[in-house]
């Protein structure tokens, strides 16, 4: 009897996969626990292992098909074997069954068939059975009716993915022609006069009439599509300026003392066998040291309440090929700075190679910025709602301090933290941030307290 390859769910908030592509060609044998297919979320890319030994007997779905979690995409059996009762439903052609004559266009009965994915939803624009829930916040962030959407879901069921399709199919509106539309008498263009396309208000017509016409695209330009993790990024991004009240408080410090400490631990890592400690691991143990005594920024802002949390688990945001990631770093204020250093290098080498769990990016109650390797002084974090506190840092700065009255140049860092006003008052964020200038100025201390 075949067997049949999943489509594995990689983590409790992935909903759906892409095929990357097939690393077993049908009709070629296969072993138990051999990859035979790369896929990719919004986060990462993993293979998935074949469940048993046998040969690839067909392909469900083609190379970038948008495939829902535990779904079958592929078979797996002795050659020949019939594998109809595996095919998932909606492909658009069905393998060819063992002992039966093929169709004259078909390929013989003992060759493996690839079968060309198909999406396995309604029609656009009549009701489908049912949405999911991360679907039906995404489509209220987005305006539109999810019970209109057609459905790639399991049995038609419409997931995130079909409303984020939706929503970068519509036109891109200016605030006043979005207002207009909501009175139901205007139609928009596809595309308006406006900068890159925007949709104004100038622009929209009445309903049944002929569509005004759309601004001219410019003579050179290059359309990248905005999918994967930088369509997320966006996403997240204009909702949390939509959604929160930022302001953003500034601070320099004496970064000598880090650096002085710093110099010690290398000096003396191999005698001592200590971990190679960075600027930014200081940073990161400081911070959760210094949130267990400011409970009011180790916190989340939903909808009508807020809540803080006992735990500190503090998410440093990495910059990496695949785009923004934010590996989490949990019960971060129970670790020594030595424990901080070795947990965090092996999730932030994960996120940079692509390979890291889509579980160990979520569940942050504060976030770490940090753009001083690439030369920037100090900057504006945008939260990473629903957290109420993200923490930016830039690079060594050489400025003049006074100091027994003297004055003399020192190595200075700038934090920039940026608060949601809705939950916390400034006061609150300045004594954070005086708290972790004195922590981190006087790092030694903190470290052997801990």
């Amino acid at each position: 009897m075949a067997t049949a390859v999943i489509m594995p769910r990689q983590g409790q908030s992935v909903e759906s996969c892409i095929l990357v592509e097939w690393l077993v060609a049908t009709g070629a044998p296969v072993k138990a626990g051999q990859p035979v297919a790369s896929i990719e979320t919004d986060k990462a890319v993993f293979e998935i292992e074949s469940p048993a030994d046998g040969t690839m007997l067909a392909h469900f779905f083609t190379k970038g098909a948008d495939i829902p979690v535990l779904t079958t995409i592929a078979a797996i059996g002795a050659p020949g074997e019939d594998v109809s009762a595996l095919q998932p439903a909606g492909s658009a052609s069905a393998p060819v069954a063992s002992g039966t004559a093929p169709p004259a266009t078909a390929a013989p009965a003992s060759t493996p068939v690839t079968v060309q994915s198909a999406p396995r939803g309604a029609t656009p624009g009549t009701p489908v059975p049912g949405v999911s829930p991360r679907a039906r916040r995404a489509a209220a962030n987005a305006g539109l009716d999810p019970q209109v959407l057609a459905g790639t879901g399991p049995g038609g069921r419409v997931i995130e993915r079909d409303v984020q399709t939706a929503a970068a199919a519509a036109p891109h509106l200016s605030p006043a022609a979005r207002d207009r539309l909501r009175e139901g008498t205007l139609a928009a263009p596809v595309s308006g006069t406006g900068p890159g396309g925007l949709v104004l208000a100038a622009d929209l017509a009445p309903r049944g009439s002929a569509p005004s016409p759309s601004a001219p695209a410019p003579a050179a330009t290059t359309d990248l599509p905005l999918t994967g993790i930088r369509k997320i990024i966006a996403e997240r991004m204009r909702h949390s300026l939509a959604s929160t009240a930022q302001l953003t408080l500034n601070r320099s410090i004496d970064a000598s003392a880090m650096l002085e400490y710093r110099r010690q631990v290398k000096a003396a890592g191999e005698s001592f066998g200590l971990p190679n400690i960075t600027l930014n691991d200081m940073i990161v143990f400081a911070v959760a040291r210094t949130l267990a005594r400011h409970p009011a920024l180790n916190a989340h802002a939903l909808t009508d309440r807020i809540t803080r949390f006992a735990a500190v688990h503090v998410g440093v945001a990495t910059d990496t090929p695949r785009g923004l990631m934010v590996p989490v770093l949990r019960n971060a204020q129970t670790l020594t700075l030595s424990d901080v250093s070795r947990q965090l290098k092996p999730i932030l080498a994960a996120a940079q190679a692509g390979s890291i769990s889509p579980d160990a990016l979520k569940g942050g109650t504060f976030t770490i910025t940090n753009m001083g390797m690439l030369g920037i002084e100090h900057f504006t974090p945008i939260l990473n709602a629903p957290e109420v506190a993200i923490l930016g840092v830039g690079g060594l700065v050489l400025k003049p301090v006074e100091r027994d009255g003297a004055v003399r140049h020192t190595q200075c860092l700038t934090l920039s933290l940026t608060i949601d006003h809705q939950a916390l008052d400034g006061g609150d964020g300045a004594r954070f941030l005086q708290d972790l200038a004195g922590a981190l100025e006087n790092l030694p201390l903190i470290v052997t307290a801990s």
